[in-house]
């Protein structure tokens, strides 16, 4: 070999490959692309939620404005008629908890002072004949504690306040989003099945239909099953002579329908609080009396009402929501069972149309 031969092999050899270049510079455009969009993810996080939210609601009362759009009414309308009707239930089902629990507090207000001399009484007879929750009290007040609270309940108050703002806005906005998803919903579909082949746009309108049907169908069978629980506990209620007997069976109904996992459990909490305050024997009854109807509505009541409708199983519900809780908190952890719903109700709709063409 000469020395010009040699001298090229040299250079050959000690070029970078293309596809290594190519490489490098992919991983590095990857990297930017990942590093834009999670930073746009976190940025868009709360407008997301609120599509998410607008998209289950949008699921969950298309069917009746379907009903009402047969009757002539127009989707705008069955939408609006939609949203009075639900303001209405949650407004009564409010007033109805807020005064029960209203009475409540002013009760124990009242009450207080006795609750004060028993315990006071229990801890001298079984802990230190000298203890004094007079003097307690007198040293609390005057070592300011008393001022530390209200200034932190005033912080408080004042977040809170900012926060029912908040809250306000999004609310609006989703039923603002749900109206557009519900009232236009046909020329949605088309407008993005028009992009698509025919074969995939009659794929994706069935199983869009399919999914929206089983959603609102779910909801209405948790919306029976609640109302059920509820003239159930409001008449065992008040049978036991329980106060608030009405509010409280409204509140059991619905929470442990909508609550995912542990919204029965939630749901008892309340009204065995409130037997205990008026009398423990009543306390007990109403604890039996709860964990009897949750397992005539598991074995009787619950596989007849969802039968036709969709049902999500135990282990699906519970791993939904801890994974909603770990991504969206709160939030996520009370939107879990209704993603859920709706997922299933759009895999159930695609295996239908797979098995309908197959």
């Amino acid at each position: 070999m000469t020395s010009d031969e040699t001298l090229a092999s040299a250079e050959r050899s000690s070029t970078v490959p293309r596809w290594v270049i190519k490489a490098i510079a992919l991983f590095w455009l990857g990297w930017v692309v990942v590093y834009i969009g999670t930073g746009a993810l976190r940025s868009l996080r709360s407008f997301l939620l609120v599509v998410l939210i607008s998209v289950f609601i949008s699921f969950a009362i298309e069917p009746a404005v379907n009903r009402m759009e047969a009757w002539k009414i127009p989707r705008g309308v069955g939408v609006w008629i939609v949203y009075l009707c639900s303001f209405l239930a949650l407004g009564g089902f409010s007033t109805a908890i807020g005064a029960a629990l209203a009475d409540q507090i002013n009760s124990l207000v009242n009450e207080a002072p006795r609750y004060l001399d028993d315990i006071e009484a229990w801890l001298q007879r079984n802990v230190n004949s000298t203890i004094d929750l007079q003097t307690i009290q007198q040293q609390f007040l005057e070592g300011g504690g008393i001022n530390n609270l209200a200034e932190r309940f005033a912080a408080d108050l004042v977040n809170f306040g900012t926060a029912l703002l908040n809250a306000i806005f999004y609310a609006f906005t989703v039923l603002l989003f749900t109206f557009y998803l519900v009232a236009e919903g046909p020329k949605l579909r088309r407008a993005i099945g028009g992009v698509l082949a025919p074969k995939r746009q009659e794929m994706l309108l069935t199983i869009w239909d399919l999914a929206i049907e089983k959603t609102g169908g779910y909801v209405f069978s948790r919306s029976i099953l609640a109302l059920i629980s509820a003239l159930a506990h409001g008449v065992l209620f008040e049978i036991i002579r329980v106060p608030f007997p009405i509010p409280l069976a409204l509140w059991v109904g619905v929470v442990s329908q909508f609550i995912p996992v542990i919204g029965t459990y939630f749901a008892g909490a309340l009204p065995v609080l409130v037997a205990l305050l008026d009398d423990p024997r009543k306390a007990l009854w109403v604890l039996i009396m709860v964990a009897l109807y949750q397992q005539v509505e598991n074995y009787l009541l619950s596989p007849r009402i969802t039968a036709h409708t969709m049902e999500i199983h135990v282990a699906v519900a519970f791993g939904a929501v801890v994974v909603g809780a770990a991504l969206l908190g709160v939030i996520g952890a009370l939107l879990a069972l209704p993603f859920a719903a709706t997922v299933q109700a759009f895999i159930s709709g695609y295996l239908q149309h797979r098995n309908h063409e197959n």
